[in-house]
């Protein structure tokens, strides 16, 4: 008996060192990756918004009622708003959530698509961070994005990854709700 309380006494002094290690790397590096991801924040508005000097967020009760957004920012130029970017979380990605920022101009166009983080298959849902999110820049907000398999896209389609549709329909959900957004709140 005497053999056990020795050896839990010992478990609970590495378990306890252990924690505290863990609880110290944890406190330490808290600030830096909020910085981190903070900066790239910045740095996706300014990709789809490039023309903004400033960004300035939109009050929550402009979007509140709608799930899986994330932020809403007003871009500015000399003081005038020239546009919004709208990050939103759709949950329809193949591996999961998908975090997408969206610019979109004053004058009712798609100004750019960031995707941000996600776990989506590499080499085929990950494809949605290269050419894929082009295909939305300089589509109208007047009607929502569709996705097509194959074919030449319309005004309001965009063409699906090969191989990943549940990606690009999800990447599309996310734009969607963007343009819902602006044109119901932001307009």
């Amino acid at each position: 008996m005497r053999e056990i309380t020795k050896l839990g006494i010992i478990l609970f002094a590495i378990a306890a060192i252990a924690a505290s290690i863990l609880a110290y790397t944890y406190d330490v590096t808290k600030g830096p990756i909020e910085e981190q991801l903070t900066q790239a924040n910045i740095e996706a508005r300014q990709t789809v918004l490039p023309d903004a000097k400033e960004f300035e967020e939109v009050s929550s009760d402009k979007y509140s009622g709608y799930e899986n957004v994330l932020e809403v920012y007003a871009g500015k130029k000399d003081g005038e708003v020239i546009g919004y970017t709208i990050k939103t979380l759709p949950q329809s990605g193949y591996g999961g959530a998908i975090e997408v920022m969206i610019g979109i101009d004053t004058d009712s166009t798609i100004s750019g698509v960031n995707i941000g983080t996600h776990q989506e298959t590499p080499g085929l849902g990950a494809k949605a961070s290269g050419e894929f999110k082009d295909q939305y820049n300089e589509k109208s907000t007047d009607k929502e994005i569709a996705v097509i398999k194959s074919g030449a896209p319309k005004d309001n389609e965009v063409l699906s990854i090969s191989g990943a549709t549940i990606t690009s329909s999800a990447v599309t959900d996310g734009v969607n709700l963007a343009i819902k957004i602006y044109n119901e709140q932001l307009k």
